[in-house]
């Protein structure tokens, strides 16, 4: 995986001679030049599985160990960890002194990584100690493990679970020391100019924390060859040793790393006010700094770098780890994957999902809503999300407005921030936004008219089919299943007359999203949720234009729309095709102007269906003149009807012009 990269005839710092000699000796039998690379990680994994497991008989959760390769080695991982195992038993018998012993492993190692050599001298150790507890704890119930236990010579008694019980604490020890070690490896901070002292310190106590660990599973190896006669007090010292050697490691540790994330944020602020010509400093500064491979793969749910969205937009949407609802993460697929569009952007944006705990620490609710939608989700994940330092969130808190809500905050391909929300982009448009920027949604909002193909647009095929027909249409809502069967039946009369299509869109409140028995043409429950948080996003969006119900019809009619849904009573919008012209009507008011239809409904062949309903509510309307002019393509039978003007709504004369 990650060299050590100490040169071995440099000084190393902060050990005492006797120590400081002993890593040169480790040094010289580390030959980095033909280094043979392993997913230490992955096997990490492994081991703490087999190690959490072992009092209970549980299953591990399944992972990816299996297939586990060695960069450079054509022996599979499990004849490696086999033969360390085999090697360092053989050496339990080997008249050598301890020191010798552990030099030989070292030896065999030579060619691995510093965390590579630890982790698999960890998985021989682990496996074999794990072997050993399912043969005592199976005895008393299985033949073929109570055999095998008489032939080891292991009786499950107290006295041998008070053994493999300081067994076990030994290696747990061994297993913080590895983690440790791994903490410091996979740190990524040379562009944050570190204290070169802390480092060169920090190697030189791996080197030395390695040897120990090695040592103490010989000794673990030795004990468990022999593990009836063995006093637990011995281990017990040993444990003390290690714990000695991983605190100062860990002390050194935590301390660099503290005095990076002093520096983080400051760098940030920097970084964001430079120009550069990629997004890979800043990137890295943000995730990579505690982890090479910050970002779960979206589809193999692989470990890949910050250096996949090289040359590309990149959203962070940043939450809560519990998502506030699966239908808001299923909208935000749809629209970020599903569109037309999105096949010829392929590949120019991705998506990275920052969760942040409300608190300082996650917890196991966190935990596992966040194992579970990361394994879902169709884009990039943070793989550890709680390794954000306390000033990165401060950062993601203050410089970008993040309240706990939702956001998505753009990073174009150059790594300058274009916009500090476009989830609401995302939600109306879909990959159309693309690049994202606040730019961007300006020029979207001065090409879109108000109309039925505003609110609908992508979200049920077939309303889109009737929009793009030219058909009258009728979308209501309401849960008043009374005021609902009323609605049905006066539409069933006017639908006799005047071909009108219906559509139920429900309610916005999740709580009560059902669909009464009597509606035959409806959205479903969950586009009906895909519905609303597009009107609240046009709402949401509009507003932080500084657009408000006075100047911007658009804003008025959602706003409008998104009332009516909270007086909890039943409303319609009729609109015909792609026109921007619209009728809302809500609760009495909209039954009775349907009662009325036998008076009105003779002028719809004259007026069209949205003039006759806007004159049956205001017959004033016909006594008054219009002072605006509009030009309209002629059509037959266009001189009998009476138009309406769509700024006053009054009618206009009717002039005939030739060009």
């Amino acid at each position: 995986m990650s060299r050590l990269g100490i040169d071995q005839f440099l000084p190393t710092s902060g050990l005492s001679l006797e120590e400081d000699m002993l890593v040169r000796k480790l040094l010289l039998a580390h030959d980095p030049g033909d280094e043979h690379l392993i997913d230490s990680e992955l096997l990490l994994q492994a081991i703490e599985d087999a190690m959490f497991c072992d009092t209970s008989l549980g299953i591990a959760r399944e992972d990816d160990t299996r297939q586990a390769g060695v960069v450079g080695s054509q022996e599979p991982l499990g004849e490696i960890i086999h033969r360390i195992s085999s090697e360092m038993l053989c050496q339990c018998s080997s008249q050598k002194n301890m020191y010798a012993r552990t030099l030989y492993v070292f030896d065999l190692l030579c060619y691995y990584a510093w965390d590579a050599k630890v982790v698999l001298v960890l998985a021989a150790v682990s496996m074999s100690y794990a072997e050993l507890c399912l043969v005592i704890q199976l005895s008393p119930c299985n033949p073929l493990a109570k055999s095998v236990a008489i032939l080891k010579q292991l009786q499950p008694n107290s006295k041998a679970f008070k053994r493999l019980k300081a067994l076990r604490s030994l290696i747990m020890k061994m297993l913080d020391m590895v983690k440790c070690i791994f903490k410091f490896m996979n740190l990524s901070i040379s562009h944050l100019n570190p204290d070169k002292e802390a480092i060169e310190t920090i190697k030189s106590n791996i080197c030395l924390t390695a040897f120990w660990i090695v040592r103490s599973s010989l000794t673990s190896y030795s004990h468990m060859n022999d593990l009836m006669t063995i006093k637990p007090g011995k281990l017990s010292s040993l444990t003390y040793a290690l714990t000695n050697i991983y605190s100062r490691l860990k002390r050194l540790v935590d301390g660099l790393i503290h005095q990076i994330d002093e520096k983080v944020e400051q760098k940030l602020v920097s970084l964001f006010r430079e120009t550069r010509r990629d997004n890979q400093e800043v990137l890295t500064t943000l995730f990579s700094l505690k982890d090479k491979f910050p970002l779960k793969e979206k589809c193999s749910q692989a470990k890949v770098g910050v250096s996949e969205l090289t040359g590309k937009v990149v959203m962070f949407l940043i939450s809560k780890p519990e998502f506030p609802s699966p239908e808001e993460w299923l909208f935000l697929a749809h629209q970020a994957n599903n569109l037309p569009q999105n096949k010829t952007l392929e590949g120019t944006y991705d998506i990275v999902w920052v969760p942040i705990s409300s608190s300082s620490t996650w917890t196991d609710s966190e935990d596992r809503s966040f194992d579970y939608l990361s394994n879902c989700i169709p884009w990039y994940s943070l793989r550890w999300p709680h390794l954000l330092s306390p000033a990165m969130v401060n950062f993601i808190k203050q410089s970008w407005n993040y309240k706990e809500e939702p956001i998505m905050v753009v990073m174009d391909a150059d790594g300058a921030i274009t916009n500090l929300n476009a989830i609401d982009m995302l939600r109306i448009w879909g990959a159309k936004a693309y690049p994202f920027s606040s730019s961007r949604e300006e020029e979207l909002w001065e090409t879109e008219n108000w109309g039925l193909h505003l609110i609908v647009d992508g979200i049920d095929q077939l309303l889109t089919y009737w929009i793009e027909q030219g058909k009258n249409v009728c979308i209501y809502g309401s849960h008043d299943l009374e005021w609902i069967k009323e609605f049905h039946s006066k539409m069933e009369i006017i639908s006799e007359g005047v071909q009108l299509e219906l559509l139920y869109v429900g309610k916005r409140s999740h709580a009560q999203m059902y669909i009464p028995a009597n509606i035959q043409r409806h959205l479903s429950p969950t586009r009906i949720r895909f519905f609303w948080l597009r009107l609240e996003s046009m709402r949401k969006s509009k507003r932080r234009l500084g657009k408000t119900v006075n100047t911007d019809q658009t804003l008025q009619e959602v706003s409008a729309l998104l009332d009516f849904d909270e007086k909890d009573k039943g409303w319609a919008i009729f609109g015909k095709g792609p026109s921007a012209d619209t009728i809302r009507l809500q609760g009495n008011r909209l039954l009775e102007c349907l009662d009325k239809f036998p008076e009105w409904g003779q002028n719809v062949g004259k007026w069209g269906l949205l003039n006759a309903i806007r004159i049956a509510l205001d017959p004033a309307v016909l006594d008054s003149s219009c002072s605006h002019t509009a030009t309209v393509p002629f059509e037959e039978g266009l001189a009998e009807k009476i138009l309406l003007c769509a700024k006053c709504k009054r009618p206009m004369k009717g002039f005939l012009v030739y060009e």
